[in-house]
């Protein structure tokens, strides 16, 4: 009998032993749990390291006809979305380049001022406009902050309903209804004009206004006020597709978007182009010019075989010239300006020339286009 009831003791013994030894397992999972979500949520609520930006000198006043005569689209060049920029640089540095289209783009990436500066500081050029696209394209993952408020851009709060993954996934059209929105821009903007940026391009305005459009005003006269309190004198344009309410044109010092071209380097006359199946705008036409107070037109590209930069590239390099050649002349002595392409993307099976990689398009001579010097030669050189 004392047998069993030693041998009762012994077990309940080993059991509470054992029940202990479970719960110290179980509470030191839980503390290295816990451990692991703090980390977690400190790391993604960590301020990422300010690097020093150098302060730059005031740029000069922005000359509208140098834009017109001397404009060149340099697509993603201060954001080093050239995967060979250094060459990308040299290119602009021994071109008759004045204003820098899209020099710091973007679309699905919020702009890192401090590449930026980096690669301001290699541009040799010393008369030189800088420009930043405000993309209709956001990613909804960015990691971003605001390092003046130590605090995070929620980029989700940011987009138009319905547009979820409309470029891809996590990605969404953003919405000027937004304050969340609103305050990016105002931040993004800001930065730039503290960096000498000078030209602000709005991706696809149609796409981020509200159905009121009463945003965009007050979005524009901040970043103008902002400027010229800064003592810098900028531009603000926009792509505004098929819109021909001349209040909403006259927001901007610029409208902008593609010519349209065909296989033999022509344009169409007409409002729309009629190979595309909606109003896809020709803003040459008085429909739009008239009511706007300077249109911009260039190769358009958006990496499908039927863009102009596409059609462009599978020319021959004569056929490239002289289109080149009859653009620039045709719209230049309407007083509109055209931008030289000097970076943009293909569409990976396009079959003609290319730049640094077949997607990417670049007229520079070490690549298989080579059509920098055709583009110099009819650009000139500033005056």
């Amino acid at each position: 009998m004392l047998a069993i009831i030693f041998a009762g003791l012994v077990y309940r013994v080993y059991e509470n032993k054992q029940t202990l030894e479970r719960e110290r397992i179980e509470a030191e999972k839980a503390r290295q749990e816990a451990l692991a979500e703090q980390k977690r949520l400190a790391e993604e609520n960590k301020m990422p390291e300010i690097p020093r930006i150098i302060p730059r000198p005031k740029p000069a006043p922005v000359s509208m006809q140098k834009m017109k005569t001397h404009g060149c689209v340099a697509d993603g060049l201060l954001s080093e979305y050239n995967p060979e920029n250094d060459s990308f640089i040299a290119l602009i540095n021994r071109s008759n380049c004045y204003y820098l289209h899209r020099a710091s783009e973007t679309w699905l990436m919020p702009p890192d001022f401090a590449t930026m500066n980096f690669v301001m500081e290699q541009v040799s050029k010393k008369d030189i406009m800088y420009g930043m696209f405000i993309a209709e394209a956001i990613d909804t993952r960015a990691d971003y902050y605001n390092v003046d408020t130590y605090e995070k851009f929620d980029f989700k709060k940011m987009c138009r309903d319905g547009s979820e993954n409309v470029w891809g996934e996590h990605s969404c059209k953003p919405n000027f209804a937004s304050s969340e929105y609103r305050d990016y821009i105002k931040y993004i903007t800001r930065k730039a004009i503290d960096l000498g940026v000078q030209s602000f391009t709005f991706g696809q305005i149609y796409m981020q206004e509200s159905a009121q459009k009463d945003y965009a005003p007050r979005i524009v006269n901040d970043i103008r006020d902002y400027a010229k309190k800064e003592g810098v004198d900028v531009v603000v344009g926009a792509q505004t597709g098929s819109i021909t309410d001349p209040e909403y044109l006259a927001l901007f010092d610029y409208i902008e978007g593609g010519v349209g071209i065909n296989s033999a380097g022509n344009v169409e006359n007409g409002p729309c182009l009629s190979s595309r199946g909606s109003c896809w705008a020709l803003l040459w036409h008085e429909n739009f010019a008239g009511k706007a107070k300077n249109v911009f037109l260039h190769l358009d590209w958006s990496g499908i075989p039927d863009d102009d930069l596409d059609i462009f590239a599978r020319m021959s390099k004569e056929k490239r010239a002289e289109t080149l050649k009859n653009l620039y002349t045709k719209f230049t002595s309407q007083n509109m300006g055209f931008l030289m392409p000097f970076m943009g993307v293909l569409a990976n099976d396009n079959e003609g020339c290319r730049g640094p990689k077949k997607k990417f398009y670049s007229p520079g001579n070490e690549y298989s286009c080579q059509d920098e010097d055709v583009i110099n030669k009819i650009m000139g050189k500033l005056k």
